[in-house]
């Protein structure tokens, strides 16, 4: 690895350590597994299904979190700055 590599290397593993990505993605990881493996032990899926139960679910909640925060923001958060 070069000098300018290295630099590189050093600058990008800095800026996940400090951020909260690493976390972030040690966190998704972690909660797939955690999904899969109960959705496989409580329902007794196959392991294919339980992964795919494990990855779509939270992706659905996301979509449905974020038209629930968008409804938020344009309704309750409104009402409550205006009336105060």
């Amino acid at each position: 690895m070069t000098e300018v590599d290295q630099g590189i290397f050093k600058t990008f593993i800095r800026l996940v350590y400090r951020s909260s990505l690493a976390r972030a993605i040690i966190y998704t990881i972690g909660h797939i597994f955690i999904a899969m493996t109960c959705n496989h032990l409580i329902t007794g899926a196959p392991l294919d299904l339980a992964a795919a139960d494990a990855l779509i679910e939270p992706m659905i909640n996301g979509v449905w979190f974020f038209a629930l925060d968008k409804f938020w923001a344009s309704k309750i958060i409104n009402k409550v700055t205006h009336e105060a």
